[in-house]
Order: C-alpha cells, then sequence, then structure tokens
C-alpha cells in the first residue's frame, strides 16, 4: 500500500477573505507552518491511498494536480475511490474555511464491502468476467478500454464512486484510442451490456494526462 497525506490550504474554492492555514507534507505536526492563503482559498486536509496499483496512484496525483488548475471549485474537496480488482485508490479531500481548521488529518478510506457488485479483469486486461465487491462508496461500475503503444486493447473494468464518475471525467474529451464509460446496476459493464445500460460517459486518467 502507498499512502499520501497531505495537511494542506490552498484550495481555490469562492471565498472573499484571505484565512489561515496549516501547510505541511504529513501528519507531524512539527513539519506543519502556518500560512496565509489568497484570497478565494480554503484549507484542506488530504489523504490519498493506493492499495498495490502504485501506477495508477502515480496518474491520479499528477491528474490531481493538473486538474486543481483547470476547475478546482468541480475538483475538490470530494471523497471517493476507484477499485480495478487488483488494485484500489482512494482519495478524501476534508476542505474548511476557518483559520487553521486543517489541523486534523482525513479519515481513512473504508475497506468494508457493499452490495455493490462489477465485473473486473486481469492484470492484463484479457479476461474480463470475474466478480468484484465493492468498497465503501463505490456505487458505480466502469469499463475502459485503451490502445497500448503496442497497438493492443487493454481493458480495465472494476468499481468507482459516483464523484468519481460525475466530476473527474468530462464527456466526449477522449483521447484516440480511448474509451471509458460508468454505470449504475450490478455487472452492468460487461462487454455485453455497457451500451444498453445507464451509461454515464467519462474520460480516463491516461486519457486527461496524455491529451489536456
Amino acid at each position: 500500500m502507498y499512502q499520501l497525506l497531505l495537511i494542506l490550504g490552498v484550495v481555490l474554492l469562492p471565498e472573499v477573505d484571505a484565512l489561515q492555514c496549516y501547510q505541511c507534507s504529513s501528519d507531524d505536526d512539527d513539519s506543519c507552518l502556518t500560512t496565509e492563503c489568497n484570497s478565494g482559498s480554503h484549507c484542506a486536509a488530504v489523504r490519498m491511498t493506493s492499495y498495490r496499483g502504485f501506477f495508477f496512484f502515480f496518474l491520479i496525483v499528477i491528474f490531481f494536480l493538473s486538474k486543481k488548475k483547470k476547475n478546482s471549485e468541480q475538483f475538490l474537496c470530494l471523497q471517493g475511490s476507484f477499485n480495478y480488482g487488483y488494485g484500489r485508490i482512494v482519495y478524501n479531500y476534508k476542505c474548511c474555511s476557518t483559520n487553521l481548521c486543517n489541523d486534523q488529518p482525513a479519515s481513512e478510506a473504508s475497506l468494508s464491502p457493499n452490495s455493490k457488485k462489477c465485473f473486473t479483469c486481469d492484470a492484463m486486461g484479457q479476461n474480463c468476467d470475474a466478480t468484484l465487491n465493492c468498497l465503501g462508496d463505490e456505487d458505480r461500475c466502469f469499463s475502459t478500454t485503451v490502445i497500448n503503444v503496442d497497438g493492443m486493447t487493454v481493458r480495465e473494468m472494476g468499481c468507482a464512486s459516483h464523484e468519481i464518475c460525475e466530476t473527474f471525467f468530462t464527456p466526449g474529451q477522449g483521447g484516440p484510442g480511448v474509451d471509458y464509460e460508468c454505470c449504475q446496476g450490478d455487472f452492468c459493464n460487461s462487454a455485453s451490456s455497457t451500451s444498453a445500460g445507464l451509461l454515464l460517459s467519462v474520460v480516463p486518467l491516461i486519457s486527461l494526462i496524455l491529451f489536456s
């Protein structure tokens, strides 16, 4: 498991007055400094956790940094996770708007299974008929198809939180060779049903990084 825990304070959301926030890179009180944030900022405590899939964790961190510059009000202060079976990324942004309010770290992610079930693929993206029990607030299934550098079609399937599907991904802006969908309903992300269910078209992390 790889984990990045931050308590920081430059989260651009509509506010009038500047405020004081703690800024540090861990939950060690001795490493935290007090900083005055720009007008229109919120304080934030951030926790991002990756289980097994470090490569995807790296991509999502880059995505966070890029997305923050583009549309932070829609993007920040959310909670959710992205579960592809052999790995899972969970993040929690805890935002607040009073002086030094980010003095506690964001909470740990829930690992409790819920009743949602989705299809998932193996690590090679070839066999995608395994059942994945979704965890925490993961209430959507996702399915993505990407053509890799070798020209092979790679598929990822699993569970995701609705806030990831509705906030992080903009419909109709995928890159070449990329298809990404979220849907509602158990096992709605099967190869035969992704065009028939209630689908929310979204853009994958890799596409946003490579083509934004």
